[in-house]
């Protein structure tokens, strides 16, 4: 019991780990705000889901790798190695998983509109909502580094 208590504290006082969950906790609450003024509707799914804006997965990345500059500095191999990290995650989600999603459209609207004839495909509708733009990926890297960079102020 003792050791798992350690662990938990252990994990409570490592701020760069929390600084990087407040960040993806931040973005994902304000998805659900953005979607609730834009479209007139409280949508808490957008509490797990990927896409959107902000971007979550950028405001995660950029806060873990501001506050790893204020931990461990500049010139530390663990900060180049979240720069190449966030790079990679940032480029992911406008890139190869924003045309994931418009692959997505573009099939759902096959099934729906030819595929009328083969039951099997209907009701199977592909998530299109996976990437971001290159604005909402910019929107989640501010968040992030506003984060970090509050955390350690």
């Amino acid at each position: 019991m003792v050791i798992i208590l350690n662990f938990f504290n252990e994990l409570c006082q490592n701020k760069i780990l929390i600084a990087a969950i407040l960040g993806w906790l931040i973005a994902q609450v304000l998805k659900v705000i953005f979607v609730r003024i834009k479209e007139k509707r409280f949508d808490l799914r957008r509490m797990i889901g990927s896409g959107g804006m902000p971007s979550s997965h950028s405001a995660f990345v950029i806060a873990m790798t501001t506050a790893v500059a204020f931990e461990c500095g500049l010139s530390s191999p663990i900060f180049a190695v979240c720069v190449v990290v966030a790079f990679v995650v940032m480029y992911d989600a406008s890139g190869v998983r924003r045309e994931t999603g418009r692959q997505a459209e573009i099939l759902n609207d096959i099934i729906e509109n030819i595929g009328k004839d083969t039951p099997e495909v209907m009701g199977k509708r592909l998530k299109e909502l996976i990437g971001h733009s290159p604005f909402e990926v910019a929107v989640g890297a501010i968040l992030g580094f506003i984060i970090g960079f509050l955390f350690y102020i």
